[in-house]
């Protein structure tokens, strides 16, 4: 039973790998401020974790998990669309959805990606109301090889 786990974990842990990661900064409205650390991570050849955390009058933490597609058949160019939570430890505390849909390119003969993404929110504690105008953009930095 401990071998079983212990090579379940190696694979879990390992494939996660084989995907792409990047990081960069985000800039625009984000929960807590504007400007954000901005890191995606790949789950597959076409989804992936999109997280970002802000400083500002607060802490805003976004964790969105997109869907991506590539309607030239390239890997260069990116359109995605995605959902999650979001909070802002601050005073007031938020805590809500968010809902993302955005294009990116990615350099061929350099590891950098830039994006720009709407992603309008829904707050659900503190004060429900729904925030439309949250534009943002991306600029990161790619480790690994894309699929």
């Amino acid at each position: 039973m401990k071998k079983i786990f212990l090579i379940s974990a190696i694979i879990l842990t390992t494939s996660g790998g084989i995907y792409s990661q990047e990081i960069g900064v985000r800039f625009g409205n984000i929960s807590g401020g504007n400007a954000a650390i901005d890191a995606v991570f790949g789950t597959s050849k076409y989804s992936r974790i999109h997280a970002d955390v802000s400083f500002g009058s607060g802490v805003g933490i976004d964790l969105l998990w997109d869907f991506l597609d590539r309607p030239l058949g390239s890997k260069s160019l990116n359109l995605y669309l995605g959902a999650g939570p979001y909070t802002q430890i601050a005073d007031p505390f938020w805590l809500g959805v968010a809902g993302e849909a955005g294009i990116e390119y990615h350099f061929k003969k350099a590891p950098i990606a830039l994006g720009i993404d709407w992603r309008p929110s829904f707050s659900l504690v503190k004060i429900t109301e729904f925030h439309p105008n949250v534009l943002g953009i991306n600029v990161r930095f790619v480790f690994g090889k894309r699929r």
